[in-house]
């Protein structure tokens, strides 16, 4: 699957241009793994590392492996985290070696097809030993069409339903539940117990 590679330099003020809600989005990924012991951090697709940054700042003593398929935006993550493992690698590709207490994705896997999601899920929850949690942030194909706000283009981008999305993490062995959602964005919190 060919993907668009973003260029680090004017990703932050697209995103911005583009995703309502973008920081609030990325607040409540950080809210949703607060309260857990997040000794080991993976974060898919990162890009430049906004994600990272929010959640090590609650959990500061995790190490992170942050993935990404475009170098140049790991390049660019690497002046914010330093102390990282910083992978090039695509989500359709083996993770790397967990396990990980906490898995996290902000706005990329909307990038995968339907199976290549539930795919993904059932790999990550691999990775994820019991008490571990999976965070997703993405855009979703809403119930409302008026609710689709964020410009999906069907070539790259291939948001799903809600109800698909945690029936898929249900089925991968997680217990899914919307934590935050507005529009065509929600944050999904997936535990493993």
């Amino acid at each position: 699957m060919e993907q668009f590679h973003f260029d680090p330099q004017t990703y932050l003020a697209m995103v911005l241009a583009d995703v309502p809600f973008y920081e609030e989005v990325q607040d409540q990924v950080a809210a949703a793994t607060a309260g857990l012991a997040a000794r080991c951090v993976l974060d898919l697709g990162a890009g430049t590392g906004e994600t990272s940054r929010r959640v090590l700042a609650l959990h500061p003593t995790a190490a992170l492996v942050a993935l990404d398929e475009s170098p140049q935006m790991l390049g660019h993550a690497r002046h914010h985290l330093p102390d990282a493992n910083l992978l090039v690698g695509r989500l359709e590709e083996p993770l790397p070696t967990g396990p990980f207490d906490l898995v996290i994705s902000a706005l990329a896997v909307h990038h995968l097809d339907g199976p290549g999601k539930a795919d993904l899920f059932h790999r990550i929850a691999a990775a994820i030993p019991a008490g571990g949690r999976f965070v997703l942030a993405d855009v979703i194909v809403p119930e409302d069409p008026q609710n689709a706000v964020t410009p999906v283009n069907g070539v790259y981008d291939k948001p799903s339903r809600l109800p698909d999305q945690l029936a898929w993490l249900h089925h991968a062995g997680f217990e899914p539940a919307v934590t935050w959602q507005r529009d065509d964005l929600a944050v999904i919190t997936a535990d493993r117990h």
